[in-house]
């Protein structure tokens, strides 16, 4: 009880200076949204690329294929392929992108026959429309959701990219690859011959196997087995596959991390800075309360709970202010191929909250010790 009451003399003394809260709680609500952005660009990429033992799916692609258009197979590798032992469905796989380079607004056409959309839709979430419409059009195309909203796409519009024109039949979420919802999913002949590369021609094979432990082997045997053909293969993980795409983007946003660090550090600084200011401005109300019976624990109390209070609600906004911003926006960096969308988990929710609050503990921490160190006689003398 006496802990609440100092709190509310804490949130009381923030009011009572409320220009200062204001720009404090401003500052680390800039500096919380910098660092939850970055944080999720970091857990995104690390989503995407990180294998675990769920994982089943096999990548086979062109030996030294740099970007989808310089990968070509030989569609009847589909069936040599299911030869092999432990491989339990195989999906050639056409893929058609308007900027193979690293880019903001990039978009994936991802043609597939229409015998194997069964196989991935147990992992789609049918937000709008359906899987009946997209079967029904040679030019439908199942859009995932975040690049439904980047485009300002809906139901029965069509759009164009990479010299392709589609309709949308579907808006999709996935339970499991959060790439689904970044890419467009079209009928495998469609494309092929949109993109005038001819029936019979496909970028990649996904191919998925019956336990995560037998990826290796099974990938050395399908690069083996076409190790002679005029079109080798080199076959990876799924994940795998995307990290080694995605080198550019791993070496960006691992330097973005020093910027949310940096982010961190400005923080503590702010409101370490702003309490000093308020301490200085207390002494002879500090000499006052010690009269009256506080401790000089409760004095150190009262400092840090309005370090926490400024923080904590900083922390609030400017982590809220990101999440609305990133599912606004719907920021999608693509490269070769892979794309990949910038929103917040849960993870980084908490962690962005807990972080404001423990940021307050540290920023209070030394003017804290300030405020309570001085006995009455010296605090009287200073004011």
């Amino acid at each position: 009880m006496k802990s609440l009451k100092l709190i509310v003399v804490a949130a009381k003394y923030a009011l009572r200076n409320r220009t200062r809260s204001i720009l404090t709680i401003v500052g680390v609500a800039t500096g919380m949204f910098l660092f939850t952005t970055i944080e999720t660009m970091q857990d995104s990429l690390k989503s995407a690329t990180s294998i675990t033992a769920n994982d089943t799916t096999l990548i086979v692609f062109r030996e030294n294929r740099f970007c989808p258009s310089t990968s070509e197979l030989p569609e009847y590798y589909e069936n040599e392929i299911k030869k092999i032992d432990g491989v339990t469905d195989v999906i050639p796989v056409k893929i058609l992108v308007n900027n193979c380079g690293t880019s903001l607004d990039v978009v994936v056409f991802r043609g597939i026959p229409s015998s194997k959309v069964g196989a991935l839709s147990k992992k789609m979430e049918f937000l709008h429309g359906s899987l009946v419409k997209w079967l029904e059009r040679e030019d439908g195309a199942l859009v995932g959701v975040n690049l439904a909203q980047r485009r300002r796409l809906h139901v029965g519009d069509s759009f164009d990219a990479a010299g392709v024109t589609v309709t949308v039949a579907g808006i999709i979420r996935s339970s499991e690859s959060s790439q689904d919802e970044n890419i467009a999913y079209v009928h495998l002949p469609f494309l092929q011959q949109s993109s005038r590369a001819g029936l019979g021609a496909v970028t990649q094979f996904m191919v998925k196997v019956e336990d995560s432990s037998i990826l290796d082997s099974v990938a050395r045997q399908i690069d083996l087995r076409f190790k002679t053909e005029p079109e080798p293969t080199t076959t990876s993980p799924e994940k795998a596959f995307f990290a080694s795409t995605a080198k550019e983007l791993i070496e960006l946003i691992s330097f973005s991390r020093w910027v949310g660090v940096a982010s961190v550090f400005a923080v503590i600084g702010l409101i370490a800075n702003t309490i000093l200011i308020a301490v200085r401005g207390k002494i002879s109300e500090n000499a006052v309360l010690q009269t009256l019976g506080y401790s000089r624990g409760a004095i150190a109390w009262l400092v840090i709970a309005e370090a926490v209070i400024l923080s904590t609600v900083g922390g609030v906004v400017g982590v809220s202010s990101a999440t609305v911003f990133l599912h606004m926006q719907s920021i999608t960096i693509g490269n070769e191929g892979l794309a990949i969308a910038f929103i917040p988990s849960h993870s980084v929710w908490l962690a962005g909250f807990f972080l404001s609050w423990a940021l307050g503990v540290v920023a209070g921490a030394y003017p804290a010790w300030q405020a309570s160190s001085h006995s009455i006689v010296e605090n009287l003398r200073a004011s």
